[in-house]
């Protein structure tokens, strides 16, 4: 009863007042939307991250030369490391215990071509027949290429889907055969539409058997070959990781008081990394947001003041006929949290459609998060309990005699 008495007072009190009523939520509903959508496309972003590396499975970790830069001068450092080459990696192959599988992959960019079409600068890699049992790589139509065409140096190919679309919508690309940088392939495969990250399309690639890589392009002196490796589960992954790293060390002869001059990562680590390395951007994103949110909370507190000000004769009235303190306080407060949160949840809607609309710009999609909605109803609800309180204390304090006479 009392809830639904204060919600009616409440009520009635904006809306007699609803240009006031209105400019306070106008600016609840812009700071509530500038949050929202920082939040909302910040989650988006980092869930496609997360869905790119769960790819690689929980018992997976990579080596190579240089798999992560947070600096100048880790670059500038780590660009001076010798390459991994393909030995290293059957080293580690022959000498393993605790890993099931490697998988050692080259990249490079090469010219397409397809009767009159061509595409430039494709990602091509190399790669052994074993990596899409490491990592979870889909193949939409056909098949990736077997140990065999591996071994024979075979001239398949599979496809992204990217390529399909260009060189064969309408056709059935299974058996077709394309060029790469002049060298005939034969299609055996196109790997699942996995779409857009920032802006660069995920499916403008091709892979080829690393044999037949290594035959035309040879080994790159550069970045050198990059191992994907399936320890045998999970709990003995961090052995199987010590086990490479001292394989490695052995092999390329690493003074014991040195560090690795290679860099050996799990999926997990690598997010970790950017996640640190992008909290304090979020951070400083979020905060400059947050200031329309203070200045929506003074406008609140302001005209809550105007309110009992105004209304100085009508609190007194309740006041004299037995309204308690806590009855004024619970009102008033009431009347700035329906604003606010009704602001709020305006805001939400609002900000999670900016949000889509800025992440669709560079092709990727989110959904409702969470953690977003919650903070945003708690953010409103917060705003008009903390700017709300001192004009709902000053009205509850106000003397009844007093309030009577105000004129």
């Amino acid at each position: 009863m009392i809830a639904g008495a204060l919600f009616g007072v409440a009520f009635n009190a904006l809306r007699a007042n609803k240009l006031r009523s209105g400019l306070t939520f106008i600016g609840i509903v812009f700071g509530v939307t500038s949050v929202m959508t920082i939040i909302s496309a910040l989650e988006g972003m980092q869930d496609q991250l997360e869905e790119v590396f769960a790819s690689m499975g929980p018992s997976t970790f990579m080596v190579g030369k240089m798999m992560t830069v947070m600096s100048d001068e880790e670059f500038f450092e780590k660009v001076k490391r010798k390459p991994i080459m393909l030995e290293d990696a059957e080293l580690v192959e022959e000498s393993w215990t605790l890993c099931e599988k490697v998988s050692p992959r080259l990249f490079r960019r090469s010219n397409l071509k397809y009767g009159n079409q061509t595409l430039r600068r494709v990602d091509v890699m190399g790669g052994t027949a074993n990596f899409i049992d490491i990592v979870d790589f889909e193949v939409a139509q056909g098949r990736f290429h077997s140990a065999e065409e591996d071994l024979h140096k075979s001239h398949v190919v599979l496809i992204g889907d990217m390529i399909r679309e260009e060189f064969f919508e309408g056709l059935d690309p299974i058996g077709k055969t394309i060029k790469v940088d002049g060298r005939k392939f034969r299609v055996t495969g196109v790997a699942r539409k996995r779409g857009s990250m920032f802006g660069e399309s995920q499916d403008d690639f091709i892979v080829i058997p690393l044999s037949t890589y290594v035959s035309h392009y040879g080994q790159s002196r550069r970045g050198g070959v990059y191992l994907t490796i399936k320890a045998v589960s999970v709990d003995k992954l961090d052995e199987a990781m010590d086990q490479t790293r001292m394989i490695l060390r052995a092999k390329r002869k690493v003074p014991y008081d040195k560090p690795d001059d290679f860099d050996l990562m799990t999926a997990d680590a690598i997010l970790d990394m950017l996640n640190q390395f992008t909290m304090m951007f979020r951070l400083v994103l979020v905060g400059i947001s947050s200031i329309s949110l203070v200045v929506g909370g003074i406008v609140v507190m302001n005209i809550m003041m105007v309110s009992v000000t105004e209304r100085t004769r009508e609190i007194g009235i309740r006041k004299s006929i037995g309204a308690k303190q806590k009855h004024v306080l619970l009102q008033f407060l009431f009347e700035s949290v329906m604003v606010t949160l009704s602001g709020g949840i305006i805001g939400i809607i609002l900000g999670f459609i900016a949000a889509r609309t800025l992440v669709a710009m560079i092709d990727m999609a989110i959904d409702p998060s969470a953690v977003a909605i919650t903070a945003g109803l708690v953010i409103s609800v917060g705003i008009g309990l903390i700017f709300g309180i001192y004009p709902a204390m000053r009205a509850a304090r106000l003397d009844p005699v007093k309030a009577l006479s105000y004129e």
